[in-house]
């Protein structure tokens, strides 16, 4: 399986771009942060997602891994396939979706299309869930280390540990990426911002 496609962009469609690789053109399903990063004829890197089924092959594509981190973190959660998974992508950006659901803000959820009340308050439950247990089993060196300025900084520094666990980062890259960050003048929305930048570097 491709772990990501490097081609001449063709075409662009709602939630669809076509990638010219090798001479085959590559439909990839996207999401709107994704296309409004792409244009026709310029060249461009998609991280993949292969969805394989008896009767198609699709192909999910996306500019940077956190969207495509963030992706498979949706997929984990019951009742939410590769399409219902790219909706709720394309209803924000990574952080202020990360944000709304440890903040168990269904609304935010609720604007993508076609997602309604209950699988909005399926996947804050799964995933806040699933945050939960990962933290409670922190111990020793999986310890996450506390960052300068998180005195102060008080609930602002877990809510914006919990967001990144929710994207799918790990706990040794979260304290990793938090380290020595100053987080009193920041947002939780402008930590994770600047955590997914410095993932990209």
């Amino acid at each position: 399986m491709f772990y990501y496609l490097e081609g001449v962009v063709t075409i662009i469609e709602q939630n669809l771009a076509v990638m010219d690789a090798g001479g085959a053109g590559y439909a990839c399903y996207t999401t709107a942060h994704t296309l409004s990063r792409l244009e026709i004829g310029k060249k461009a890197r998609l991280y993949t997602y292969c969805n394989i089924k008896e009767d198609a092959f699709d192909i999910f594509g996306f500019y940077d891994m956190s969207e495509k981190r963030f992706f498979e973190q949706l997929l984990t959660v019951s009742g939410v396939g590769p399409k219902a998974a790219l909706s709720i992508l394309s209803a924000g950006t990574p952080e202020t979706l990360a944000v709304a659901i440890v903040a168990g803000d269904e609304r935010m959820l609720t604007l993508a299309p076609g997602i309604g009340k209950k699988l909005a308050q399926r996947v804050i439950l799964e995933l806040k869930d699933k945050v939960a247990k990962e933290s409670a089993g922190l111990k020793g060196q999986d310890f996450i280390p506390v960052p300068a300025g998180a005195e102060a900084a008080g609930s602002k520094l877990s809510d914006a540990q919990a967001a990144l666990a929710v994207l799918g980062y790990s706990p040794a890259e979260i304290a990793t990426a938090l380290r020595g960050m100053e987080l009193d003048a920041l947002t939780v929305e402008e930590i994770i911002r600047s955590v997914l930048k410095s993932s990209l570097k």
